[in-house]
C-alpha cells in the first residue's frame, strides 16, 4: 500500500516574469529539494543553454541561501503564503529580499484568501486602503465596523449629491 503513495510533498513550476521566458520548477520530496530551470531564448549566447538541475537534501537547502535566491518571487511568495505566522516571521529576519516578501500586500493577500476562501468587492477595497497585512490582523468586529462605517459614507455622499 505504502508503494501506492507519491513521494512528491510539494510541486510547483511557472514562467518567470516578462520579458523573460524562463521556466522554473520546484520538487520538494520526502527525501530532497529538486529546483530545475530552462533558459528559453532567442539570443545567440543562450542558444546552448540547457536546462539545469540542482538536488539538495532538505538540511542542504536551508543551508544554501544562493538556491533560496534564485527562485523567483512570485513562487516563493505562493510557498511562503502556506507557512505559520511564526515562521513568516522568522522568515522576515533572514535577508532583505525575504523581508520585503514577508510584508508585502501581495503575500498577505494570498493568505487572506487561502483562510477565506471569498474575498467580496468591499473587503478588498478596505484591504487596498489599510494594507493587506493590517487587514488580516485587524479582528472580525472592527473589520464589520470598519466595512459599516465605509458603506455609511457611501450614501450619505450619494444623497449629498442627488440633493
Amino acid at each position: 500500500m505504502a508503494s501506492l503513495l507519491t513521494d512528491t510533498l510539494f510541486e510547483a513550476r511557472g514562467q518567470a516574469p516578462a520579458p523573460s521566458k524562463d521556466f522554473y520548477q520546484l520538487l520538494v520530496t520526502k527525501t530532497e529539494v529538486i529546483f530545475r530551470w530552462w533558459k528559453i531564448s532567442l539570443r545567440s549566447e543562450f542558444r546552448e543553454a540547457r536546462p539545469g538541475e540542482l538536488r539538495e537534501t532538505h538540511e542542504d537547502f536551508l543551508d544554501d541561501p544562493s538556491l533560496q535566491m534564485r527562485l523567483p518571487d512570485p513562487l516563493l511568495l505562493y510557498i511562503m503564503s502556506y507557512l505559520d505566522l511564526e515562521d513568516i516571521a522568522r522568515l522576515s529576519q533572514v535577508s532583505h529580499r525575504f523581508e520585503t516578501l514577508c510584508n508585502s500586500d501581495k503575500l498577505w493577500e494570498m493568505i487572506v484568501q487561502n483562510l477565506s476562501g471569498k474575498i467580496t468587492s468591499e473587503m478588498r477595497s478596505l484591504a487596498h486602503e489599510v494594507g493587506w497585512k493590517q487587514f488580516f490582523f485587524t479582528n472580525k468586529i472592527q473589520l464589520q465596523l470598519q466595512l459599516r462605517r465605509r458603506r455609511q459614507m457611501k450614501t450619505e455622499s450619494s444623497d449629498s449629491l442627488s440633493d
